[in-house]
């Protein structure tokens, strides 16, 4: 399964993750008529709950106490990540996406079916921001610990590899690209 990570700088409505990059994995499970059951069945396996389907919100939000990690189960989207100090990206069915806290999401354009399984790690919940980030919730994302397992690669995996030490992330330039699968294989 091809692994790409995405690096942001702060965004003036979302701070975005200071050390961690969005962990994009390609083809993460099969895409078929049960993905959303394997995405959950996986996630569960790796210690990861709270989980939930449904959809990407169209605006531009983040969680201060929370990573999530996103499983599409069907249907294709343009995810905005990042706001615009980020990235669009387009996935489709079976593509998995880990979200360092912090990091700001949102649903640009989607088809009709799609659908996402989210999951957190454990003893986390989501909590929705959609305000600049205080100095309170910038410490928060700092401080919080990375997740004990990958959600979907398990111990050790994508989070060990590119959540470990990993270095703050230094002021980019904030243009906006279009990640499409065919340019991330």
């Amino acid at each position: 399964m091809p692994i790409h990570t995405l690096h942001f700088a702060p965004a003036a409505c979302a701070p975005n993750h200071p050390r961690w990059p969005v962990i994009l994995y390609l083809g993460a499970i099969p895409a078929d008529e049960d993905a959303a059951r394997a995405f959950e069945t996986r996630f569960a396996a790796h210690g990861w709950q709270g989980g939930w389907r449904g959809e990407v919100y169209p605006y531009v939000h983040y969680h201060a106490h929370a990573h999530e990690v996103l499983g599409v189960a069907r249907g294709r989207a343009r995810l905005r990540l990042g706001a615009e100090a980020g990235r669009t990206v387009e996935v489709g069915p079976g593509d998995g996406i880990l979200l360092p806290a912090g990091t700001a999401h949102q649903c640009l354009s989607a088809t009709a079916d799609f659908e996402v399984v989210a999951a957190y790690p454990p003893g986390q919940s989501p909590d929705l921001q959609t305000a600049p980030a205080t100095e309170a919730q910038r410490r928060a994302i700092a401080d919080l610990p990375a997740p004990p397992t990958d959600p979907l690669l398990g111990t050790g995996g994508a989070v060990a590899a590119h959540w470990a030490g990993h270095p703050p992330v230094s002021a980019g330039s904030g243009k906006l690209a279009t990640l499409s699968r065919e340019r991330l294989s």
